[in-house]
């Protein structure tokens, strides 16, 4: 299962904290830097889910994931856009929106969201690497999202709040009514959500994919670690007798 080193995770906290040094200004940046900073120590090392085959479920996969969520979203708003799309929102709140929309993961101001799961039963057969945390309250992940960001004081646009509040398309129920209004005077009048979704979606993907190469890749070293072993032990020794070198040739040669 892929993990990430502690180098690694230092690193993705750093470019984490550039990209809001990049990217605002004024008030809101300070703002910002106050509240991660607030959660450094646990959002640093939180990770995105809670199962192994679903993405990024390690110590330190939900930064990795806003990041790849961020950049993702900046390159599909490029495709959109050149395809003749309309684009009536800035960089600026598609990475506000991108960088907070599973905020809520990081769970509440001193209880965490993901706990390790501490049952061997659930870990063993259902791949269930954390669990939710029994003492949190319950709210969806956006909704404790909006109420962190609230908390600390920082103001969103109308696109940002839609942007973040839809990432998840239609998997949240609640996100219907937005995406599916037959009054076209209510339907979407920005194209944030769907680039969002698309970006999380296509990071969700990828992280995907990179832990079945990796635990393939682990797997395959096993096995061939297993055989070299299993050579070491019945390949002859070029020093034995004719006779022993004919009884290894009958036993496990070419049938």
């Amino acid at each position: 299962m892929k993990q990430l080193t502690e180098k690694q995770i230092v690193e993705n906290w750093s470019k984490l904290i550039q990209l809001i040094e990049d990217t605002f200004d004024g008030e809101r940046k300070e703002k910002l830097l106050e509240m991660y900073k607030y959660f450094e120590d646990r959002m640093s090392i939180a990770p995105a889910s809670g199962k192994a085959a679903y993405h990024n479920a390690m110590v330190g996969g939900y930064v990795e994931h806003v990041l790849h969520v961020t950049d993702c979203a900046l390159q599909i708003k490029k495709l959109w856009e050149s395809n003749g799309a309309m684009i009536n929102f800035t960089d600026e709140e598609l990475i506000f929106a991108a960088m907070h929309h599973d905020l809520g993961k990081v769970g509440d101001l001193d209880k965490d969201y993901y706990i390790p799961q501490d049952s061997e039963w659930h870990r063993k057969n259902r791949g269930e690497i954390f669990k939710h945390n029994p003492d949190l309250q319950y709210m969806t992940v956006t909704d404790r999202a909006i109420f962190l960001l609230n908390h600390f004081g920082i103001k969103m646009s109308q696109w940002e709040y839609i942007g973040l509040k839809l990432t998840d398309g239609m998997y949240e129920e609640g996100n219907k009514t937005y995406y599916m209004s037959y009054n076209p005077d209510w339907s979407l009048k920005s194209n944030i959500a769907y680039i969002l979704h698309q970006a999380d979606m296509m990071a969700t993907h990828i992280e995907f994919d990179e832990w079945q190469r990796e635990d393939e890749e682990v797997s395959n070293k096993f096995k061939s670690a297993v055989q070299t072993k299993t050579e070491t032990k019945t390949k002859p020794s070029p020093k034995l007798s004719e006779k022993s070198q004919d009884l290894f040739d009958e036993l496990f040669g070419d049938k």
